[in-house]
């Protein structure tokens, strides 16, 4: 009977994160949709450049690393929820104003900026939305289920991303960017009012048991981990922003279908293997995700055929999987529930700052050497965090031991 009980109270714990993911999952719907739609709009539709397109969709990323650490501070102080109201009704201006961008489209410059302007608010919407739900969960079911937490948090929001970017790529096929902007308009709407129906939870601190920590420190202190992070992020972003391009090159047909192998074997990884972050530790994990990735990437960057981008997205997928749990799990236990939430914002930082810097970067790579060589690029890059993970597998233990 004790073991029906346990496993019981595993599935409502569970169906409890699951409620608070949903606002990760929608919010990465609207960021998927116009995902891999926007850079053939920008080059094609108005008639810009890879290396202005790669800049416009990372502009995204800047006002994410902006409000990470107003969320985290904002969640610490009052709860997750008015972090989640803020990030939806971003996400609904972000609809209003990719719909002016789509209205505007024959006059080009007015349309780029509208449309820049969009990015910036998207930007805003995702940095409100990246801790909100996982902290909301940590208070709620508690901090010992934070590997869960994140794992799921993640599936969310890749699974989101598998959801939006062939969702979006059809709606523009069908009817446009005026429908795809609509719909990311109705879902705002819709995570507003189900936060509405949710509990704000806030932690209780104790007056002068817990010294005041600055964002700057804690970003600071989580950097080993972040850094590690950065490096991952820019096989992703490559994938995720420019890979509608890179089937464009070699006129294939179906990129869209690419993003939701990567998506899918990425959930996959998240399904099957968390529970290995618990067994042996983040740092390792991450080391041997660090590797699945470069090897999917190398394959994307030596073998020019669909079938062969299929399978290195697939395993590039596979092997970002983990990453971010494995080492956010790390990041995490460094610090108090009372500052779980400044913690996570300030870990997420790090993959903002890869993704807005992919775009620039690999669109430079395009521009300097061409879009064949994104990819090599990438697993370059890759690679040199799966060193820096191993340096850290090293000398983290010590640190700890020296009490740094």
């Amino acid at each position: 009977m004790k073991g029906i009980e346990t496993s019981e109270n595993k599935s409502s714990t569970r169906l409890t994160i699951v409620g608070y993911v949903l606002f990760t999952f929608l919010g990465y719907v609207c960021i998927g949709l116009p995902l891999a739609v926007l850079p053939i709009f920008v080059t094609k539709g108005l008639g810009y450049s890879a290396i202005v397109a790669g800049i416009v969709i990372s502009l995204q990323y800047v006002t994410t690393f902006i409000t990470r650490g107003l969320s985290g501070n904002l969640i610490d102080k009052y709860g997750p929820k008015q972090s989640v109201f803020t990030s939806m009704i971003c996400f609904m201006l972000n609809g209003a104003l990719l719909y002016i961008t789509y209205l505007c489209r024959h006059h080009t410059a007015i349309s780029l900026w509208v449309l820049i302007a969009g990015r910036l608010i998207t930007g805003c919407a995702e940095g409100f939305i990246g801790a909100s739900p996982i902290t909301w969960a940590m208070t709620d079911v508690g901090k010992k289920y934070t590997a869960t937490i994140i794992s799921y948090n993640g599936i969310a929001s890749y699974g989101a991303l598998a959801v939006g970017a062939p969702l979006g790529v059809l709606l523009n096929q069908a009817f446009g960017l005026d429908a795809i902007s609509l719909l990311i308009l109705l879902l705002g709407i819709s995570g507003y009012t189900i936060a509405r129906s949710k509990k704000n939870i806030v932690l209780k601190k104790e007056p002068g048991n817990t010294p005041h920590i600055s964002f700057l420190s804690v970003l600071k202190k989580v950097s080993p981990y972040g850094i590690g992070l950065l490096t991952a992020g820019m096989g992703f972003g490559t994938i995720s922003n420019f890979i509608t391009l890179y089937y464009d090159h070699f006129h294939w047909s179906d990129a869209a279908l690419c993003l939701s192998v990567f998506s899918i074997l990425f959930i996959t990884g998240r399904l099957f293997f968390s529970n290995a972050i618990d067994k042996y530790g983040g740092i390792k994990v991450a080391i041997g995700c660090l590797i699945c990735e470069t090897i999917g990437l190398f394959i994307l960057s030596v073998l020019y055929l669909p079938a062969y981008a299929l399978i290195g997205a697939a395993i590039t997928g596979l092997g970002f999987s983990l990453v971010f749990p494995a080492l956010g799990t790390e990041a995490v236990k460094l610090f108090s529930d009372e500052r779980s939430g400044a913690a996570i914002a300030a870990y997420g930082l790090f993959i903002d700052i890869s993704l807005g810097i992919t775009g620039p970067v690999i669109g430079g790579v395009i521009q300097t050497f061409g879009i064949q060589y994104i990819f090599a690029f990438s697993t370059g890059i890759v690679f040199i965090g799966l060193l820096i993970c191993t340096y850290l597998n090293k000398e983290l233990p010590r640190a700890v031991v020296k009490g740094i």
